[in-house]
């Protein structure tokens, strides 16, 4: 009898740095495999979907669906509904990725504040010692921006920056992508066979 893989329960967040399709791409990926995504945007993460994907975000509802369906293991927060299941550490969960993660999002994740359910859900994944990973979209990077990297990573976190590697041979940006979403996945431990690893093997 083959075994089941175990459905986990994962936040996703979008800010608004550039290269919203990695965490489109990433939530859809979750959904596929079965997995419980709740899925939080910020203001500025709807105009990037807006400006890089050419998503219509008056309906907000409607730009949901059209990206995710209609799955019953979504669940989408705004960022001031703090009686979110996410913004306690009471609540199960598998881990929190933030992608892409803009450095205003990243500093204050850093130092501790949490003034939106994003901020709040960060907080409490690495206070419960959960994975956070983080995928920064930002160059050149300042020493400020490095600095709150470290201190992310110094607590636990993971950066994971939007670097997507060449060795496998892209033959579309769709690649390029799909390579870092498998990327995010392997940090969250979660199969998968979206590229070719070196050596050959995709597993």
């Amino acid at each position: 009898m083959t075994k089941t893989a175990q459905k986990k329960v994962f936040t996703v967040a979008m800010t608004g740095a550039s290269g919203a399709i990695y965490g489109v791409k990433l939530v859809q990926a979750l959904l596929k495999e079965g997995h419980t995504v709740h899925f939080l945007l910020t203001g500025a993460a709807w105009q990037v979907l807006y400006y890089e994907l050419n998503m219509d975000i008056s309906d907000k509802e409607k730009c949901l669906t059209d990206l995710f369906g209609g799955h019953s293991n979504f669940h989408y927060h705004t960022q001031q509904d703090f009686s979110a299941p996410i913004a306690s550490g009471s609540a199960k969960s598998d881990g929190m990725i933030i992608i892409p993660c803009s450095m205003g999002t990243l500093a204050k994740i850093s130092q501790g504040i949490s003034s939106n359910l994003l901020e709040r859900a960060a907080d409490v994944v690495l206070k419960e010692r959960r994975k956070l990973v983080i995928v920064p979209r930002e160059t050149p990077l300042s020493s400020i921006h490095l600095e709150n990297m470290k201190r992310i990573s110094d607590l636990g976190g993971i950066v994971v920056p939007a670097m997507p590697g060449f060795y496998h041979n892209p033959e579309s940006m769709d690649e390029l992508v799909i390579f870092m979403v498998g990327k995010v996945l392997d940090q969250i431990g979660v199969s998968h066979d979206l590229f070719k690893r070196w050596g050959g093997s995709t597993s």
